[in-house]
């Protein structure tokens, strides 16, 4: 599985929260205040992200069996941190930019990507429990009251 998935899923979905709870502010700009400093600095760290999740994703594209799935990782995070780096080169950040990139579909693909990423990682450690088929167990058979 890429490495650091579960850590890059983290960093962009604490971004996201942020962002939500900046536009929610209603602010015409970052300047001047801290929630301004928080966002651009937010921004920043997803950005940073980023360009490590692509280059994680750039060696580790030999996985043949996650190939396909990583062309589709790679393609929205360039996507989402296009958009990410046009918001931090604006000399203003309102709460309305935020909340348009909040609601672009890169970015929203993107936290799906990472989400079943980090999912399919924690299943794929987790122990499969023990199947036990009726036939074996004829307990299973009975009312709950009975067993």
């Amino acid at each position: 599985m890429l490495p650091g998935i579960g850590t890059a899923c983290s960093a962009m979905e604490e971004c996201y929260e942020a962002m939500l709870g900046y536009a929610a502010q209603g602010l015409p700009t970052d300047e001047g205040s801290q929630s301004g400093a928080r966002i651009r600095d937010c921004l920043a760290r997803a950005s940073g992200t980023l360009v490590g999740l692509i280059n994680t994703n750039a060696a580790a594209s030999d996985l043949e069996e996650l190939h396909p799935f990583l062309a589709v990782l790679d393609r929205d995070a360039r996507s989402s941190l296009a958009a990410i780096e046009f918001v931090l080169a604006q000399p203003s950040i309102s709460s309305q930019i935020v909340d348009n990139l909040n609601a672009s579909i890169h970015l929203r693909a993107l936290l799906t990507d990472l989400f079943l990423l980090d999912q399919t990682a924690k299943a794929s450690s987790a122990r499969p429990l023990p199947v036990v088929s009726i036939e074996e167990d004829p307990a299973y058979l009975q009312e709950p009251a009975d067993r």
